[in-house]
């Protein structure tokens, strides 16, 4: 029991170690590939944000793997992240492939129910984001939107203001609007 609870110098010190230098080199791949290492934009991108932090826990509390070896694993994730990003900008077919499209789950004041089964979402789930987003009356809603990040976007305003199509562009169920 002692022994889960305590640990000795000889063992505290590695950690110590380990942790200083693995978050430096996270803090150093972020600012050589940008902060886009750790936003939500696409699955690749959570992906990436869900492995670092295994991989910087892992390195820091095991022996093994080493710190080095845990380095060049981090910086080879920095560089699958990258090459995915800039083939995701440069090749529209394989945005296509690699990338969820995002879902309509209400036009307007509508709840497109069919589209709410698609995303696993209920009800329950889509009323208390449009709560999340202040949103006071379903006429205050000109879409919701499933991202492809798994997050939900409430479009709403209490003027009678056009929603710009181009806002939706490559929203799937968008037809519905126009």
């Amino acid at each position: 029991m002692k022994e889960w609870i305590f640990s000795s110098a000889d063992e505290l010190l590695p950690t110590l170690v380990s942790a200083v230098l693995i978050y430096t080199m996270v803090i150093l791949y972020t600012r050589i590939f940008g902060l886009r290492s750790f936003s939500k934009m696409s699955s690749f991108d959570f992906a990436m944000t869900v492995a670092v932090g295994t991989m910087l826990a892992s390195a820091i509390v095991n022996k093994s793997p080493s710190v080095v070896q845990s380095g060049i694993a981090l910086l080879s994730l920095y560089l699958l992240q990258l090459i995915i990003a800039l083939l995701r900008q440069n090749l529209s077919w394989f945005s296509k492939v690699a990338d969820n499209q995002p879902l309509l789950l209400m036009d307007g004041s509508t709840i497109l129910h069919e589209n709410l089964k698609k995303s696993q979402l209920t009800e329950s789930d889509l009323r208390a984001k449009l709560r999340e987003a202040n949103v006071l009356n379903y006429i205050q809603v000109k879409a919701v939107v499933f991202e492809t990040t798994g997050d939900v976007s409430v479009l709403h305003t209490s003027q009678d203001t056009e929603l710009d199509p181009d806002i939706l562009q490559g929203v799937r169920g968008v037809s519905r609007l126009q």
